[in-house]
């Protein structure tokens, strides 16, 4: 109970101190404030992996909580500085003037660059939410837990797998029908 209230705590911060640095920056035009209010995101983040080491660390059965924490982590340190620009392009465009969000492209070359980066992020994830398993499993975890600490690696890279399959590898038959029709048409 003790590491969900953490990711609980973990992920309201996270939309806390984003809208409170976003804030400070572009409604309060305090720029330093902002930046060292953003900095202080990650640092939640360590706080999470401190309290699931420290939970484990005093004897606590090692749990769903526990192999959550570790994915929140992962995917909070690949998808964070993502989810950061793309708050703060929306911000700076409500109300700063800033120009307007990009769309992606529904098909075609940029389509897929995109779709191929958001795969490499959920690759970060899962490789940062393993080395977070194998690293309580190695310095905290009572071996008597390693089975269901380790059990949280597979989960993440079933998703990667997923992500795969639905993301670049569905888009390429679309993706070339794009660049082919682009190809004929230049050539015409």
């Amino acid at each position: 109970m003790f590491v969900a209230g953490f990711i609980a705590a973990s992920e309201i911060g996270l939309w806390v101190l984003l809208a409170l640095g976003l804030s400070l920056r572009y409604v309060l035009r305090r720029r330093r404030a902002s930046t060292v209010t953003l900095a202080l995101i990650p640092l939640l983040d360590v706080a999470l992996v401190v309290a699931t080491a420290v939970d484990l660390n005093r004897g606590a059965d090692a749990g769903t909580t526990h192999g959550l924490a570790g994915l929140y982590l992962g995917f909070s340190v690949a998808f964070g500085p993502a989810l950061v620009r793309w708050a703060d392009v929306r911000f700076a465009h409500r109300f700063a003037g800033g120009p307007a969000p990009v769309k992606v492209p529904k098909h075609g070359p940029e389509r897929m660059a995109y779709l191929w980066r958001e795969w490499f992020r959920v690759v970060l994830a899962a490789a940062i939410a393993s080395a977070v398993m194998l690293g309580l499993v190695l310095l905290v975890a009572d071996p008597a837990q390693d089975r269901a600490l380790l059990g949280w690696i597979r989960p993440p890279w079933t998703l990667v797998a997923l992500w795969f399959v639905f993301g670049p590898l569905w888009e390429l038959p679309t993706s070339r029908q794009a660049l082919a029709r682009a190809t004929s048409r230049s050539s015409s």
